[in-house]
């Protein structure tokens, strides 16, 4: 497995769906209307941050541009700047808001500063793009992200009413291989944005062990699993995303996961058997032996 997949799979602080829909409703709601007056570089760099060209030309890109709206598709949040202008963030980056009131940290890899005064930093913990992009998105130094991004924005999200569960049967069917619950949703991006995160309690709500082969599924266990994905993402997101994650606002979200590094060893809420935490695939799963059988 390549350096970035390791990473990919490692990541523990990551945007997903629930996440980037919250944090494109705080931008828009927060920052439209506001104009960019300043654009300062990284001053912690990173081995793992990656830009669209040269970030000394952000400021460039940038300077006088107004924030006109957001959009959060997949593991992505796209800030609209006027004249058709996006600043880009991937799935390991952090955007946070800082009212002037507030002093900014010290340690970032880009901060954007608006007329009033407020600036947002982005930080990249793991690993992250920063990408600025006059009209179309292009990046040939990453190629896999570009790839991601443009099949984020063509795919139907699970939040949407026009993924159905035909969208779902597809999406099932067009692996050849007997993979693993695990694989089949939380890799390749098949549903952009469903990661290993939000994949632990898609499944203990579906009763289903991440590690289940897809053959082993009828019928209604797919319903099941359907109906969970769609039910498990639509609450995370109306609760403010996960409580493992932060917003723009630097505020956990509200939504209890039930399975994730703050639950292992604890009891399964549904049967009060042990909550377990084992390395799969690269990262962890965390499941319920009594609840979620193999």
């Amino acid at each position: 497995m390549s350096e970035f997949n390791l990473l990919r799979q490692e990541n523990r602080d990551m945007l997903e769906i629930p996440e980037s829909k919250v944090m494109s409703l705080q931008i828009e709601e927060t920052l439209a209307g506001k104009r960019i007056v300043d654009v300062k570089n990284a001053t912690s760099p990173h081995k793992f941050a990656w830009f669209n060209g040269d970030p000394k030309e952000y400021g460039n890109l940038l300077a006088g541009k107004q924030i006109m709206s957001s959009r959060g598709h997949g593991m992505y949040v796209d800030i609209c700047c006027e004249d058709n202008t996006f600043i880009i963030a991937g799935e390991g980056t952090n955007i946070r808001y800082y009212p002037s009131r507030e002093k900014c940290p010290d340690k970032y890899q880009l901060q954007i500063i608006f007329d009033d005064s407020d600036c947002i930093i982005f930080t990249v913990a793991m690993y992250g793009g920063i990408w600025v992009s006059k009209g179309e998105f292009q990046n040939d130094s990453c190629k896999n992200e570009f790839s991601y991004y443009q099949r984020s924005l063509r795919s139907i999200s699970p939040l949407d009413d026009a993924f159905t569960e035909s969208v779902f049967e597809k999406i099932f069917q067009n692996t050849t291989k007997d993979i693993s619950m695990k694989a089949l949703l939380a890799t390749e991006q098949r549903i952009p944005g469903l990661g290993n995160g939000v994949l632990q309690d898609i499944l203990f709500n579906a009763g289903i062990h991440p590690k289940r082969k897809k053959s082993t599924l009828s019928d209604f266990d797919k319903g099941e699993l359907f109906h969970s994905l769609k039910v498990t993402l639509k609450t995370m997101t109306e609760n403010g995303g996960r409580n493992t994650e932060k917003d723009l606002f630097r505020q956990n979200g509200r939504y209890k996961t039930i399975l994730s590094k703050n639950t292992v060893n604890r009891p399964c809420p549904n049967c009060g058997g042990v909550i377990v935490k084992e390395a799969f695939l690269g990262g962890a799963v965390y499941y319920c032996p009594v609840c979620q059988k193999l």
